[in-house]
């Protein structure tokens, strides 16, 4: 017996008899521990894993189900030298999707494919959004609808349909705070992230970029940082109950707090989108500059008039765009709106978003800068028909 404890006697004294080096003691008794200790370096033994939670199960299989429906997007920019008068890809942000139905279209939340410029303006919707499903497989993909309102887009995804499968598709209505949700995105360009959390709250409004709310606010604790923008909440089920897309616009960065769109929303907003392409408010008769371009003319403020229809609402109001010569040069600007029955505006999806959860009555108003003067104008929309393209 005692020839059989010997050898572990001899790895355990050590460890015993070890004592604090002393003030002062030379290195060449700390190397002497050292190098006593070095040798009985070797890997240790793992301890076994007791079994998972049932809760543990359900996430991780939940988990495994869901991701084959959710997305990783890329959006980018096509823009032209002005040198050169090369096509230069420009990429703007990343953000999450998640396949809603069969036939081939993701949703995402708008200001994902969305480019702004280096001072916060919307400069318009990217030109190419590149979609990588879970496979790791990338395809084009192109907007298809938008809702600048409740901030909710859809494309259209180039891929073989038989690669994309729809989500499956829950209730807001009975959601209850307390109960368990996960989020998967791509948070910071991180790809198939989970967090999970709970309802913290309910019926939050949620703010946009262009002064609206959505309602009815999903509030979770489940982490939600930028990338994970348009990325599916998931009840334990593992149906998608809301759309992750808002943090606290005073940090940028998670601090408890998420917010998600109610999918009872989504199912009412994005069968539209994809039939329509967008809302239906009433058409106006004019279209406007990008907020780039209108910078371009030493314009930070405000709707720059491009051109007005004839015959329309705008045109019997009087609104003018501007003047330009035989080489489509722009010789002369027109008016400039300010505001919209009385709310200042900052770019074209703002007054888009106003129309969309607010439809005027039969007669609006806009604020306009003209010749260094401000004059009110008043539409009549009664007769309006919707022109090809515009406000």
């Amino acid at each position: 017996m005692i020839r059989r404890l010997l050898p572990l006697l001899l790895l355990v004294a050590p460890l015993t008899a070890q004592t604090p080096a002393k003030p002062g003691a030379t290195a060449a008794a700390e190397d002497a521990i050292i190098a006593r200790y070095r040798a009985f370096a070797k890997p240790r033994t793992p301890v076994p894993r007791g079994p998972l939670t049932a809760e543990e199960l359900n996430t991780i299989r939940r988990f495994k189900e869901v991701r084959k429906s959710v997305v990783y997007l890329t959006s980018v920019l096509l823009q032209k030298d002005p040198v050169t008068g090369a096509v230069i890809r420009k990429p703007q942000a990343s953000g999450t999707g998640f396949v809603w139905d069969q036939y081939g279209h993701v949703v995402t939340n708008h200001h994902v494919v969305t480019a702004e410029g280096p001072d916060g303006l919307r400069q318009g919707e990217t030109s190419l959004v590149e979609v990588t499903l879970s496979d790791g497989k990338t395809y084009q993909g192109r907007l298809i609808g938008w809702s600048f309102a409740f901030d909710i887009a859809v494309i259209q995804v180039f891929a073989p349909l038989d690669a994309m499968k729809p989500i499956p598709i829950g209730r807001s209505d009975d959601l209850q705070v307390g109960q368990d949700v996960l989020a998967i995105g791509n948070p910071f360009g991180l790809d198939q992230s989970l967090s999970k959390g709970i309802v913290s709250a309910l019926d939050r409004p949620i703010p946009t970029d262009y002064q609206t709310q959505v309602l009815k606010g999903i509030q979770t604790d489940a982490a939600i940082n930028p990338g994970n923008s348009g990325g599916p909440l998931l009840d334990s089920s593992g149906r998608l109950v809301g759309m992750n897309t808002a943090i606290p616009r005073a940090t940028g960065a998670s601090v408890g707090i998420g917010f998600a769109i109610p999918v009872d929303t989504l199912n009412e907003i994005v069968p539209i989108l994809i039939a329509r392409g967008q809302l239906e408010p009433p058409r106006m008769g004019f279209t406007v500059f990008s907020a780039y371009d209108a910078l371009q003319m030493g314009i930070n403020r405000g709707l720059v008039v491009d051109s007005v229809d004839p015959g329309s609402p705008a045109a019997k109001a009087g609104l003018r765009g501007v003047v330009r010569n035989s080489q489509g040069q722009v010789v002369e600007l027109g008016d400039v709106i300010l505001a919209y029955q009385g709310l200042p505006l900052k770019d074209e999806g703002q007054l888009a978003a106003l129309l969309e959860v607010a439809p005027p009555g039969n007669r609006v108003a806009f604020d306009v800068l003209r010749n260094g003067r401000v004059v009110e104008l008043h539409l009549d929309l009664k007769t309006v028909k919707a022109p090809a393209k515009g406000i």
